[in-house]
C-alpha cells in the first residue's frame, strides 16, 4: 500500500491550508483593471486639482501639460493618457470652474424667497462678486475665446452654452420673470433684421432649457423681441463686468457698487421691473 504525507500547512500542523480555526482570511485580490481604474481616478484627480491650483496662482496660460507634469514629479507624455490635448484639459477646468460657480449661486438663490426677479438679480450680483474674487478662473471661462468672435460659434460672450449650469441657473430665474411678470418686450419689428434667424435659432435652446427646469413656458411666451431682449440683458450685465474686472472703465469709479446697482436698476426700470 502507497502511504501518502499528509499535506501541511505553512505552520506545520499538518492541516490543510485555510482550514485552521484560526486561520486568518486574505482579502480578495484587486483584479489588474480595478487597479488601474482606481489609479486613474486618483491621478485624474491630481492633475485637475494641479491644474486649478497654477490657474489660481498664475493665470490661464500657465496651465500647460509640461508645467502640471513638472508639478507631479512625472513626464508630459504621461498626462495623455488622460487628456488628449491641452484643449482637452483646458475644457474640463472650465467645466469644473462653471460648475463650482453655479452651485455657489444655486446655494444663495435656495435661502431667498421665491421671487424669480429677485433671484434674478441676486445671481447677477452674484455672479459680480465671484468675478471680482475670482478674477483668474473668471478669465478661463468668460474671458478666454474658444472659437469665432463676435455671434460666432465658440463666443464666451453670448452665453451660448446655455445648457450648461452657470446657464441654467441664469434662464431658470429668468423663466420665473418671463412667467410671473408683465415685462415691456420689444416688438419682433424692432429687431434688427440681420440677426431674426440667429435669435430665432436662439429661442429654441433658451426655451428648451427653461422648460428643462420645470417651468412651462409656451412658444409664444418666448418671442422673437423677448429673445432679443435677454441678449441684451446678458451683454449689458457681462460687458460692465468684465470692464471691471479688468479695470478698464473708462473713468476712475470710487464707488464701483454703486455703479453696478445703478446698472441693475436701469436694467430692470427697461424691463418694467422695480428692483427693492
Amino acid at each position: 500500500m502507497v502511504m501518502t504525507k499528509p499535506i501541511r500547512s505553512a505552520n506545520g500542523d499538518g492541516e490543510q491550508p485555510g482550514t485552521g480555526p484560526d486561520e486568518v482570511r486574505q482579502p480578495p485580490r484587486r483584479t489588474r483593471r480595478e487597479g488601474r481604474s482606481r489609479e486613474r481616478a486618483a491621478t485624474d484627480h491630481d492633475i485637475k486639482r494641479t491644474a486649478r491650483k497654477l490657474l489660481m496662482e498664475r493665470g490661464p496660460d500657465a496651465v500647460t501639460l509640461r508645467a502640471i507634469a513638472r508639478e507631479l514629479g512625472i513626464t508630459a507624455p504621461a498626462l495623455y493618457r488622460y487628456y488628449g490635448s491641452r484643449d482637452d484639459l483646458i475644457e474640463h477646468l472650465r467645466l469644473d470652474v462653471i460648475s463650482d460657480l453655479a452651485g455657489e449661486l444655486s446655494a444663495e438663490v435656495a435661502e431667498l424667497q421665491e421671487d424669480g426677479a429677485l433671484q434674478l438679480f441676486a445671481i447677477c450680483k452674484g455672479f459680480r462678486r465671484w468675478a471680482l474674487t475670482h478674477t483668474r478662473e473668471f478669465t478661463l471661462v468668460f474671458a478666454s475665446p474658444t472659437g469665432g468672435v463676435g455671434s460666432a460659434a465658440g463666443s464666451v460672450a453670448t452665453l451660448n452654452r446655455v445648457a450648461e449650469p452657470f446657464g441654467r441657473i441664469f434662464l431658470s430665474a429668468a423663466g420665473e420673470v418671463l412667467a410671473k411678470h408683465d415685462l415691456a418686450i420689444p416688438s419682433a419689428d424692432l429687431v434688427p433684421p440681420e440677426l431674426r434667424d440667429d435669435l430665432a435659432t436662439y429661442r429654441g435652446e433658451l426655451l428648451a432649457v427653461i422648460n428643462e427646469s420645470g417651468l412651462n413656458i409656451s412658444a409664444d411666451k418666448l418671442e422673437l423681441g423677448t429673445t432679443y431682449l435677454m441678449i441684451q440683458f446678458w451683454a449689458r450685465l457681462y460687458g460692465h463686468v468684465t470692464l471691471e474686472v479688468f479695470g478698464n472703465y473708462p473713468i476712475q469709479v470710487s464707488n464701483p457698487d454703486a455703479l453696478f446697482d445703478a446698472m441693475l436698476a436701469d436694467l430692470a426700470r427697461e424691463i418694467g421691473l422695480a428692483l427693492t
